[in-house]
């Protein structure tokens, strides 16, 4: 009776054209909503399996007549010669490796039968295919062949009937004791995009990419588990020591659930300016403070991305507090989220607000503008880090959004940059995230150097036009699959209408080598300059290293050959600064030289030579300091430590570098603690 009603419900809404979704704040349809799933899941915590009946609606608008359709079957990764396995072995990265693949970490996903309205059985005509790297032993991507062919604007419905085994916990999935975690559980269409089908493999670098639609799942599990989920509850039923938990969700591309019988609730409301939003919390019921500090982080950080993006459209996030030692800390899904926790973490290492705010913010760069993570994941990852950054130091401070220990404070940009340091140019940022040289450099690149590129962006042309350019972004490519081009587009139209292009170090001078390459101009109006382009090229689509240096400070009398006076201030000085450009990376930079009367004087240099001698003749004045981005805007420089130079010894770096050292054994004293 309840399912009638609400199908009726749902039927009434659409023909009245409804004033309201129950899943979201829109009164109209947010994406094209080209898939339509109903899944009903039968969930053994005890054999960690599932079984599943799906029936997939797709609704053909690629314009062309299609002939099969690809699924991703994800947990077929967790196969001992799965593509995943054999690149986690060989990459030695930070995911998990397995040699063997025991038996409690092998995952699987068995298609029983496959239907389709019109098109009769097709359960015999599944094959598995490997797009990607020709794995015959890699059944992540199975094809279904159809006997004719489903024509432009018609509708296609699959009925799938599928069987689930978890692995131990493994890349964010599976499950740890009795908690559980369904990421990518479920056959899942491929995205028809761009003229083709595009049906990635599983990967040990890649995450996912499907199309928007709406979900009616019903997940039945023990009547002692309690379970979150993508979308919002529709209703509950009992019966047989075991209960159905129904769950609807609009204008989303996946869906994921969790289930454990250890949840305790926390609930909270969060008002944005298209209606109110329900925080739900699920956190396990041994980190009693967990709930309350995830629901007050998720509210702040709701607060500043609607004040610089744009408003969160659903009525419903989810924050699920996984099993310690799960592996499956820190994932984003629609709606929602995974954090993290133990017992021991201390508070003002802010790692539970960290990992909840990149988690939400996912929802917007992963969730709703939807771009694909196979071939552009720093589109997702890169702009989320940059986020991140920004949201993170409001709320913190912008030295102490990580660490605000005794010894030393680590910023968000400061481990961002960081991270991009141990890899600097290894690969480029729009490598495809299989195609990396390994899991450090995929994670250096895409994460690090892209939050880092994006902030140095930032301090050149301003952090209003900036976030003007990211809002804009947002705004006009949400859920609409967009690629680096639109991205870029964006802040180069910010920058032009803000007048920050051609006063900007990111500007091409004259005579810099433009190599060419990066966006497509025909995309978008641009002016007649390359704009940002020659900054686009360098530091998203090369590898080339920035590294500016002061090479020398020298300080001479002009009349050198004669003897130097007793009263040194009746003396006309040459001073010298010397600055090298020490990477092939090319961008405009600012040096100051310092003097002992106490002035300061800044001199531009267009960076395209390999070095550069600035004099300064004065009377009784001597140069004491020289520095190359004395406003630390070049955050992407690998360096720093070489931008300054003094003439006199200055302690300053050296008391950096020991906050460094003594902040790392704070930390290895406190690992130490806790193995003990």
């Amino acid at each position: 009776m309840r399912k009638t009603l609400f199908l009726a419900l749902l039927s009434l809404a659409t023909a009245l054209g409804a004033q309201t979704s129950i899943a979201t704040n829109s009164s109209t349809p947010l994406s094209e909503r080209v898939v339509q799933y109903t899944i009903d899941a039968q969930i053994d915590p005890v054999k960690h399996t599932v079984d599943g009946s799906e029936t997939l609606a797709y609704r053909n608008l690629t314009g062309q007549r299609l002939t099969s359709f690809p699924f991703h079957l994800y947990l077929n990764a967790f196969q001992p010669q799965s593509t995943f396995a054999r690149e986690t072995a060989e990459s030695g990265g930070f995911r998990e490796v397995e040699r063997e693949y025991p038996e409690h970490r092998r995952g699987e996903i068995r298609i029983a039968s496959i239907t389709a309205d019109g098109f009769g059985d097709l359960t015999s005509a599944q094959r598995f295919a490997a797009p990607d790297d020709d794995n015959a032993a890699d059944h992540t991507v199975m094809e279904i062949p159809l006997p004719h062919p489903l024509e432009p604007g018609e509708t296609i419905t699959f009925h799938i009937a599928f069987h689930d085994k978890f692995p131990e916990s493994i890349a964010r999935n599976g499950y740890k004791r009795d908690f559980m975690m369904g990421g990518q559980w479920f056959p899942k269409i491929g995205v028809f995009w761009h003229g083709a089908w595009n049906c990635h493999q599983y990967h040990a670098t890649t995450e996912f990419f499907s199309d928007f639609g709406a979900y009616n799942v019903k997940l039945t599990l023990p009547e002692n588990y309690t379970a979150g989920a993508t979308g919002v509850s529709t209703g509950i039923t009992h019966g047989g020591g075991r209960k159905t938990m129904s769950f609807y969700a609009e204008d989303v591309h996946d869906f994921a659930w969790a289930a454990s019988p250890h949840f305790t609730e926390t609930t909270e409301t969060y008002l944005s300016a298209m209606g109110p939003v329900h925080i739900r919390v699920l956190a396990l019921k041994s980190h009693p403070q967990a709930g309350p500090r995830y629901a007050a982080i998720l509210r702040q950080t709701m607060a500043k991305f609607e004040q610089w993006y744009g408003p969160y459209p659903y009525k419903q996030i989810t924050v699920i507090d996984p099993e310690p030692g799960s592996a499956m800390e820190g994932m984003e899904y629609p709606t929602l989220i995974t954090g993290g926790t133990d017992w021991w973490e201390p508070v003002w290492l802010h790692l539970l607000e960290i990992t909840a705010e990149h988690e939400f913010g996912h929802q917007y760069w992963y969730g709703m503008v939807a771009t694909n993570e196979f071939e552009e994941a720093w589109l997702d990852e890169g702009i989320n880090s940059y986020t991140e950054v920004k949201v993170i130091e409001s709320l913190f401070g912008k030295d102490k959004g990580f660490l605000g220990g005794t010894y030393a404070s680590a910023g968000e940009r400061d481990l961002q940059r960081y991270e991009y340091t141990l890899v600097p140019d290894y690969d480029p940022m729009t490598r495809f995230a299989y195609k990396f040289r390994d899991e450090r450099s995929y994670g250096g690149v895409t994460y690090g150097k892209t939050a880092t590129a994006l902030l140095t962006l930032e301090g050149m042309i301003g952090e209003d036009t900036m976030c003007e350019a990211v809002h804009q972004y947002f705004t006009k490519y949400r859920f609409k699959h967009p690629t680096a081009d639109d991205f870029l587009l964006e802040i180069e139209k910010a920058a032009i209408a803000n007048n920050r292009v051609s006063n900007s170090p990111a500007y091409l001078t004259a005579g810099a080598p433009f190599k060419g390459g990066g966006i497509d101009a025909s995309k978008g109006p641009v002016d007649s300059s390359p704009a940002l382009r020659f900054y686009f090229h360098q530091a998203i689509y090369d590898t080339a290293i920035l590294d500016y240096a002061v090479d020398s400070v020298t300080t001479q009398p002009v009349e050198w050959w004669k003897p130097e006076p007793e009263d040194p201030k009746k003396t006309d000085y040459l001073n010298t600064v010397v600055v090298h450009r020490k990477g092939d990376f090319i961008l405009p930079v600012t040096v100051e030289v310092a003097f002992d009367d106490g002035t300061r004087t800044r001199v531009w240099w267009n960076g395209t030579d390999r070095w550069q001698r600035f004099t300064f003749q004065k009377h009784g004045v001597k140069v004491i300091s020289a520095e190359v981005d004395p406003d630390h805007i070049v955050l992407l420089d690998k360096d720093r430590f070489n931008n300054s130079y003094q003439v006199t010894p200055h302690g300053t770096a050296a008391r950096k570098l020991t906050a460094i050292i003594l902040f790392l054994e704070q930390c290895l004293s406190q690992v130490a603690t806790w193995i003990v």
